[in-house]
């Protein structure tokens, strides 16, 4: 067999596993192997003598990738983003955010979810992680919702969908493991990030309005609070503000010039003024503890699927697949147009049946290269391309496309991470009542992905400042 029949075979058997139930990490990391593996005892012939060599050179392989990949610098940023967040919510500045939100925008139809999406935006933008954030405002948001009277399968939705944007809004641990696997600026793809977040949050709170407003009796509002008590509950949300100031000074300085430090410098000073702020709010030994190793797990949850996928994709590497599928893409006589919207629809059912980060790791290095193909290449100039952008201008923009539809992932049934996580967090909900709640924000969704489509500017606008 050729190399790339090799790598359809081994991807195919990948994906089986992966809808038989094994996790991707394991799925990947044995994939990959075996695929090495058979790799390297075809080009000796299939003789037999030659398998243990075959074997030994696929295990050296393999072997080099954990060590070499993980150990990147920009991938601390990852602990650091998700460390923010726990410190966050032990230090009780989430609550903070949530009471701001709710006195500010609870008077409008719907108000109460509206302030959640908000809140969770608030959130996200301390916090890497949209299961963190969906974990938190399950217990803080939901309460207060079914409180007045909100169907409580709703209001699990809006917690559920409103976590996702932690996948967007810097610091984001699902941008920087993009930056990694594509070799782009992290810094640029987490600035990038911050307008399309605000303007899905901004999506999400008018179509609670609409829901609110056309259905008799959904989501009420609250009103009574005076513009002393809206102005009285800033400055305990303050903190988040500052945080996120203290990290965007890192990333991109605003003033001109050369940034102030790196995004992992950034992220590490940001966990520490988040870790002096929960010592100020008399944070105890017991919540650093459980912040600590809410953190180490995520982590390492996230660091095992890196590293078994990219076993599998250093056995793509071999097997030539990436090149053939780039040149594949590019033959077709469709709209370039056209094939990106099928490979965002095609992003869209994978998401059904595999968790957002795996998904992109498994992915990514096959069709990131034909989405650059079809921009015209990597260092295109904007004049000369496809779609109208320099070749880093295009990685960003598609970096955020594929983002936004692992956002999108979170919620989709039967893999929706975040539905599961509601669901495990509330015991008077079950998972098929969050699936149901979160169905009107799947609109919402879609109407974002188009728009950031059709105006690619919403994307570029700020990273082209940088």
């Amino acid at each position: 067999m050729e190399p790339i029949d090799i790598g359809l075979a081994v991807s195919g058997g990948m994906l089986l596993l992966v809808v038989l139930g094994m996790r991707v990490a394991f799925a990947a990391g044995l994939a990959g192997m075996i695929g090495l593996i058979w790799i390297f005892w075809a080009k000796f012939g299939y003789e037999p003598e030659r398998f243990g060599k075959a074997l030994t050179i696929a295990v050296k392989t393999a072997g080099q990738v954990p060590h070499s990949k993980v150990s990147s610098q920009a991938l601390s940023l990852i602990p650091t983003f998700i460390l923010i967040g726990y410190l966050a919510y032990y230090a009780g500045l989430t609550k903070a955010l949530f009471e701001a939100a709710k006195r500010w925008l609870a008077w409008v139809p719907g108000g109460l979810a509206v302030s959640t999406v908000f809140a969770t935006a608030g959130f996200a933008a301390v916090s890497g992680a949209s299961v963190a954030t969906s974990a938190v405002f399950a217990r803080i948001a939901i309460p207060e919702m079914l409180a007045i009277g909100y169907d409580k399968r709703f209001a699990a939705g809006v917690v559920a969908a409103g976590g996702t944007l932690a996948s967007l809004i810097p610091p984001s641990a699902i941008l920087v493991i993009y930056a990694i696997i594509v070799e782009q600026d992290v810094g640029k793809l987490l600035l990038a990030g911050f307008i399309p977040g605000a303007f899905s949050a901004v999506i999400y709170g008018l179509l609670i309005v609409g829901m609110a407003v056309t259905i008799k009796g959904f989501g009420p509002p609250v009103s009574g609070f005076t513009w002393k008590e809206r102005f009285m509950s800033l400055p305990p949300a303050l903190p988040i503000v500052f945080v996120v100031v203290t990290i965007i000074f890192f990333v991109y300085n605003p003033f001109g010039g050369d940034a102030w430090g790196t995004p992992t410098e950034g992220g590490a000073i940001g966990a520490f003024v988040v870790f002096l702020m929960a010592l100020f709010q008399g944070m105890r030994w017991s919540q650093l503890k459980d912040a600590l190793l809410e953190t180490a797990k995520l982590t390492v949850m996230i660091f095992t699927i890196i590293w078994g996928v990219l076993i599998y994709v250093r056995f793509l590497g071999f097997a030539d697949l990436p090149s053939a599928f780039s040149d594949w893409i590019v033959s077709l006589t469709m709209s370039p147009m056209l094939i990106l919207v099928c490979i965002l629809l095609a992003y869209a059912v994978l998401g059904m049946f595999m968790d957002a980060i795996g998904m992109l790791l498994l992915t990514l290095p096959v069709v990131y290269p034909a989405v650059m193909a079809l921009n015209g290449g990597e260092f295109v100039s904007a004049a000369d391309s496809t779609f109208g952008m320099s070749g880093p201008m295009c990685a960003i923009w598609f970096g955020i496309l594929v983002v936004k539809m692992a956002e999108f992932c979170l919620i989709t049934p039967p893999i929706g991470l975040n539905c599961f996580v509601v669901a495990g967090v509330r015991d008077d909900l079950s998972v098929q009542d969050v699936f149901k709640g979160v169905t009107p924000f799947f609109i919402a969704d879609a109407i974002t992905i188009a728009l950031l489509v059709a105006f690619p500017a919403i994307v570029l606008w700020l990273p082209s400042l940088a």
